[in-house]
């Protein structure tokens, strides 16, 4: 079972400058592991079997990195973490991020904007409101659909597409000679 804890950042930062300025981690700060922030957080996925192939891969590196590292491993309980078992510092996470998102020759984005992109491509996919938020852990459907949903141009372009189809299709002189005004209203 895999298992999903909070990676924080706790600073010691100077009397200068603050968390709440925008300083990210480095010296004098510290990660230190936390609760999920909410009971509803901690839940199963049904991960698609690329998903569960590339965790079996990182299980088998975690071994082996274990094995290598000797006594200088430390048992996190993380899925993703350093070569000596410790979480990753975020700005490190975001270079590795960027290098493979390089290599892969892919438009960069924000290591957490892949929450956006996961509920935007199941949206595409027909997964309800109900579903993508489940997945994503949030406790209102709103948030899912205003904040982490985007409409691609191409999916508009065919939602309208079919509109025009329809449209087109209904022109009243059919085969049935439906002029589709059956049960309007009419002003006398």
């Amino acid at each position: 079972m895999l298992t999903r804890q909070g990676v924080s950042v706790h600073g010691r930062f100077s009397d200068r400058a603050g968390p709440a300025e925008g300083r990210t981690p480095g010296r004098g700060c510290e990660l230190s592991l936390s609760a999920t922030k909410t009971r509803r957080s901690a839940r199963r996925l049904a991960l698609p079997e690329e998903c569960r192939t590339a965790l079996r891969a990182r299980r088998a590196q975690q071994r082996a990195d274990r094995l290598a590292a000797g006594d200088k491993w430390t048992a996190s309980g993380l899925v993703f973490t350093t070569r000596n078992g410790t979480p990753i510092e975020p700005r490190n996470l975001n270079r590795a991020f960027e290098a493979l998102s390089n290599r892969a020759g892919i438009r960069q984005v924000r290591f957490h904007d892949l929450r956006h992109t996961c509920a935007s491509l199941l949206h595409e996919q027909g997964a309800d409101a109900r579903t993508i938020m489940e997945i994503l852990g949030h406790s209102s459907i709103r948030v899912t659909m205003d904040i982490y949903t985007f409409v691609r141009l191409d999916t508009q372009r065919a939602a309208f597409d079919r509109v025009g189809d329809a449209l087109a299709a209904d022109d009243g002189n059919g085969p049935d000679g439906d002029d589709g005004l059956a049960g309007s209203p009419v002003a006398i």
